[in-house]
């Protein structure tokens, strides 16, 4: 029998409702606070001590529910603040965001408050339960993930079988190669972004619920399917998101995950496969029958390698490609004979050394392309969605190199570097008012403060 996706949501809604009630009243932990739960310093989870690019033992945190715990009763609240100063090659004109000048501008970015960490052998959850966005000034839910386990041998294999409630898809994926976690890890709305991206890299958090199971086999071998829905218009502004963004999903959208993970010269690699398959009403409008369907193929790889002296190497690798039948939007625009097929690809990177796990740089680059459609992107010059570029990072983390004062407060200061070679379309005059791709190069500096 075949249930109602609003009946299904409802279901999954009143999980998650009462999972966070169960954290709240008891044994639940939050970010830092796991490392209160597991005795154990953000360092031995997070890469260069600090979060959210994991370790391997950090991948086994998560994958077994947050469960682990070698400490009682610890407080269950932590809060997280970044805030950072951006500046663009050429001032941005409108300003940014209303408030902001055209350039130089500093700006609390988010203030979030979690609830996290494990209740028991079998339950736990990680739930960013709200972020005040400085910039818009205005609060909303934030990633949540929501999980059961159970461990058992089969054939000689240890055997890990989860289940996961999460509002992002990938948000629940213990590799910093998909979209929720990928590099870079923090970045500001004030700084200029590219309008287009595959739906699998973000459009989708904060705006879905789903539900997905999953077997992580003997440390080596993680499948995991499942898929999401469209909580109801009024719920999602009530928590702060806007339901007209992408628009509701009709029906259920399936998500599917392989990957494998193994030792290979000295240092831990992993290969992997993803993929999502969507059809949406565009912006909740329904004067149109038709829907705009997504399907997202694609693989992604990470090699994490550390050495004697506690310094890690990292390379993260995603490769998305997202075949796209845009009927809606087309009839909605008013597109020709031909408009709703399209392609889009997506190709980003990153390799980082933390020393000492206090200082660490990085190198990201990215690529997004596709064909070009003159009714879509019509704003663009070139009618392309093309943008592409570099992205460098400096940072340091105080307390990466040592236990984090009580196990609570920890920091860290950077510097990020935005470099664009293409931007929505081309190098030069993208937008047809001579704006260049370079003009949206951006500095940024930025504190990331957790306790």
């Amino acid at each position: 029998m075949r249930i109602a996706p609003g009946k299904c949501l409802s279901a999954l809604a009143g999980f998650a409702a009462s999972l966070a009630v169960l954290c709240f009243a008891g044994r639940a932990h939050a970010v830092p606070a796991f490392a209160a739960q597991t005795g154990q310093p953000c360092q031995t989870c997070h890469v260069g001590g600090f979060g959210p690019q994991l370790t391997p033992y950090g991948r086994n945190f998560k994958l077994n529910g947050y469960t682990q715990r070698d400490k009682g009763f610890t407080v269950p609240v932590s809060l997280m603040a970044i805030a950072s100063y951006v500046r663009t090659a050429k001032a941005q004109n409108p300003a940014p965001a209303p408030g902001f000048s055209g350039n130089d501008n500093f700006a609390l970015d988010q203030i979030s408050l979690f609830v996290a960490g494990g209740l028991g052998a079998h339950l736990g959850g990680f739930i960013q339960t709200t972020t005040y966005d400085g910039v818009a000034r205005a609060w909303t839910w934030d990633n949540l993930d929501l999980r059961a386990t159970t461990k058992l041998k089969a054939k000689g294999a240890d055997l890990v079988l989860g289940a996961s409630v999460n509002n992002s898809p990938t948000v629940q994926d213990a590799w910093n190669t998909l979209g929720a976690w990928g590099f870079p890890f923090t970045s500001s709305s004030l700084a200029p972004s590219p309008a287009t991206a595959p739906l699998l890299s973000g459009a989708l958090a904060q705006e879905s619920l789903g539900l997905t199971g999953y077997a992580w086999i003997d440390n080596h071998v993680f499948v995991e399917a499942g898929a999401y829905g469209s909580p109801g218009a009024t719920s999602l502004r009530r928590l702060g998101a806007d339901p007209t963004a992408p628009g509701n999903i009709e029906g259920e959208a399936p998500y599917g995950r392989l990957a494998w993970q193994g030792q290979v010269r000295g240092g831990t690699l992993e290969l992997g496969a993803f993929g999502m398959r969507a059809r949406i009403h565009p912006g909740l409008d329904r004067t149109t029958p038709l829907t705009d369907l997504y399907a997202d193929l694609g693989l992604d790889a990470s090699f994490q390698r550390p050495d004697t002296k506690g310094d890690v190497f990292s390379i993260n690798f995603r490769y998305t490609r997202e075949w796209q039948d845009l009927a809606a939007s087309c009839d909605l625009a008013g597109g020709p004979a031909g408009c709703a097929a399209n392609d889009l690809s997506d190709v980003r990177g990153d390799v980082s050394y933390y020393w000492r796990n206090k200082l660490g740089a990085t190198v990201g680059v990215f690529d997004t392309f596709g064909s070009a459609n003159p009714t879509l992107y019509a704003s663009n010059r070139a009618f392309r969605p093309d943008s592409a570029g570099v992205i460098l990072q400096l940072d340091a983390t105080p307390f990466g190199d040592r236990p984090q004062p009580r196990r609570r407060l920890n920091l860290r200061v950077g510097l990020q570097y935005w470099i664009y070679t293409q931007f929505n379309g081309s190098g030069t005059n993208f937008d047809r008012m001579g704006r260049n791709a370079s003009d949206q190069n951006t500095v940024r500096v930025f504190t990331w403060i957790a306790f």
